[in-house]
């Protein structure tokens, strides 16, 4: 009304408006009257408070001086236990460093005394505990170099000396041939008649004693007492190198055998008996074979009853029981008290027990043929070689395959294979007692087991790495993504973070893998999830993601490089593991961020933000945002944001699809 046509208007709504400032001035004057009283009093009561808080601040002063003065001495105190502590410390490390060297200085004073009686072989026995066991602990001391360097000339006196009987011992056995072969004949006899009992007694006393009753006399009539000779005086006589005076000895016996075994002229009928020793060997070959198949059906049956689990001992007796089977051999677990469980599950002691069985079914077919002790060790080394190389590993590779056979399984095999390869040398150990030769003989076979249980190993890592994969598709396909939401739920997939637990649970199964195994696996799992969830974001038959539904990728995606982050296989270098996301990573804060101008501003460059990003991939990406945005927008052209928003979407577009085509021609 003021811009009225009425006359003084303007005048009578100044005049009221005074009088309402006036108004209100009195009832301003009021309300600070009516409180007026209560601020007098608030100031009167803080100036009492003042006082006492000036003498609650000299208690305070002085109750810290006096807590200070009392502390002096705890801090004394404090300062002569770990004073004393270090002390502590000190001499523990000295006990221990002094309970290291002990040994060493026993069993080289021992070394002495034996050198000094003449006990040579067991001086060199000792020369190896030293050099092989307990001078590399404390082979930093002064001491130790000394001794180190003495070991050496001491095996060269011991190897002198040991030449020197060696060659007076063959020197009297050549003057009392005679006897020695009367004497190896009349035994010979005796062992042949009581062979059956032997037999049913002790299966390796058997086929050693037959060995030694057969074939040792076609070499040598004195073989016998020279073997009993050298046990009964084991810890009296030496040999020095090994091979040096195996090669000798050897070289010496042939001569005296053929002066020995040449046949008079009227002995002996002179007809050829080769094609019966070639019909033999056919022979052996298919027993062989049959062999084979027998044990491939007991490795077989072995597996299928294992149940894949360590074994466990309750008690020491149980605990021999099992290394009774098995040449099992650790220092930690020794240590551990019972109950405590061993690392193979129960195949493995099942499968070293059927191999040296074999073993024993090939002997008594090779020990038959009259061969030489050398021939036989070598048939029952190929024999072994193919019952390892052909038959178990054909079963372990089947076992690998079977659908039934999980990670679990597949983590127990791979510890299997290891112990199992480890006992190789156990086994050729056995056979060498068997036939005694010396797995030093230039011509001895090694087994091939090793290379078995190392293929076989690698094949079960392999099927890790694929049911491993398996598993997490399998959580992939359950994924059930609102791609057109509003926006994200504010916290990770259900889904997800039941493959994360489960991947955190299966890596624990892993510890007692080897390192680079589990490492493996953990990237290899990493690496397919990244590759799956970028597989779904750029899925053809996706149209249209939401940026509400981008942010819920984005926790999902997060929860991913946390659970990279935990470690949970030990031994990665920094961020490796988060690598694996990395792609994901800089598309999705691309995403987030829109920072559309850097991108295309940087691109190609070493330096770029976000340098793993293909421009196809944000494209496919930005276009399906582009499809949403226009579907959900149907009055976007009414607001003056939106319509902004979805030219800067399509401005985009072009300079990525100008991009992408350029790239393409380049190609």
């Amino acid at each position: 009304s003021v811009y009225d046509d009425q006359p003084n208007a303007h005048q009578k709504f100044m005049e009221k408006l005074d009088a309402c400032i006036r108004n209100h001035d009195r009832e301003i004057e009021k309300m600070c009257n009516f409180h007026h009283q209560g601020f007098v009093d608030a100031i009167t009561e803080l100036l009492k408070v003042r006082a006492d808080a000036e003498k609650l601040k000299v208690q305070v002063t002085d109750t810290n001086r006096r807590l200070q003065d009392a502390g002096k001495e705890v801090i004394a105190q404090t300062e002569e236990i770990i004073r004393c502590r270090v002390q502590q410390r000190n001499i523990t490390t000295v006990v221990e460093k002094l309970q290291l060297c002990l040994p060493v200085l026993e069993m080289y004073s021992k070394l002495k005394e034996q050198m000094s009686v003449k006990r040579y072989y067991s001086a060199l026995k000792t020369m190896e505990q030293l050099e092989n066991l307990y001078l590399p602990r404390v082979s930093q001391y002064r001491f130790c170099q000394i001794m180190i360097e003495n070991l050496p000339k001491l095996r060269e006196e011991i190897k002198e000396i040991s030449m020197s009987d060696l060659k007076d011992f063959l020197e009297s056995i050549r003057k009392h041939s005679d006897r020695i072969g009367e004497t190896a004949m009349k035994q010979a006899q005796q062992q042949k008649t009581f062979s059956t009992a032997l037999q049913k007694q002790n299966n390796v006393n058997y086929g050693r004693n037959m060995h030694l009753g057969r074939n040792r006399i076609l070499e040598s009539k004195n073989e016998i007492t020279l073997k009993r000779t050298f046990e009964d005086e084991d810890e009296h006589e030496e040999e020095g190198d090994g091979e040096i005076f195996e090669n000798y000895y050897r070289k010496q016996r042939r001569k005296q055998a053929r002066l020995v075994l040449q046949p008079q002229s009227s002995m002996g009928y002179g007809f050829p008996v080769n094609r019966l020793f070639d019909l033999l060997f056919e022979i052996r070959d298919q027993y062989n074979e049959t062999l084979l198949k027998k044990w491939s059906g007991l490795f077989r049956d072995i597996f299928e009853a294992d149940n894949y689990s360590p074994i466990p001992v309750a008690n020491e007796e149980e605990y021999r029981i099992v290394i009774s089977k098995f040449p099992f051999q650790d220092s930690e677990l020794d240590k551990q008290s019972f109950p405590k469980k061993l690392p193979m599950s129960q195949s493995v002691p099942q499968i070293y027990m059927q191999v040296k069985e074999f073993i024993y079914a090939s002997l008594k077919f090779s020990e038959s043929l009259h061969r030489s002790s050398t021939e036989i060790d070598d048939m029952l080394r190929k024999s072994t070689n193919l019952l390892l190389t052909r038959t178990l590993s054909s079963c372990l590779q089947n076992l690998i395959k079977k659908p039934h056979i999980g990670l679990t399984e597949l983590v127990q095999i791979i510890i299997n294979t290891t112990h199992l390869e480890q006992a190789c040398k156990y086994l050729e150990d056995f056979i060498s007692n068997i036939t005694n030769i010396s797995q030093l003989t230039v011509h001895t076979a090694r087994l091939y087991g090793l290379s078995t249980f190392k293929d076989a190993r690698h094949a079960a890592e392999g099927e890790i790495y694929t049911k491993l994969n398996q598993k997490i598709d399998e959580f992939i396909q359950i994924a059930d993504y609102d791609w057109t939401m509003s926006e994200s739920d504010g916290r990770a997939s259900g889904y997800l973070m039941d493959l994360i637990n489960f991947l955190r649970s299966t890596f624990q199964v892993f510890t007692h893998l080897p390192g680079k195994v589990a490492q493996t696996a953990c990237m290899s799992a990493c690496q397919h999830l990244s590759m799956s969830l970028m597989q779904m974001l750029l899925d053809s038959e996706l149209k249209q993601i939401s940026m509400g539904a981008i942010q819920q990728f984005n926790l999902d995606v997060i929860q991913c490089e946390l659970f990279a982050s935990s470690e949970p296989v030990p031994g990665f270098q920094g961020d490796t593991l988060q690598l694996a996301f990395i792609d994901l990573r800089q598309l999705l804060d691309l995403f987030m961020v829109w920072d559309w101008s850097t991108y295309l501003a940087d691109y190609g460059q070493a330096t770029s933000k976000y340098l793993r990003v293909n421009p196809s991939t944000a494209l496919t990406l930005l276009e399906k945002m582009k499809d949403s945005s226009k579907k959900n927008n149907i009055f976007a052209q009414f607001r003056k944001n939106d319509r902004d928003k979805q030219k800067l979407i399509e401005t985009v577009v072009k300079q990525l699809r100008s991009l992408v085509n350029g790239m393409s021609q380049h190609a």
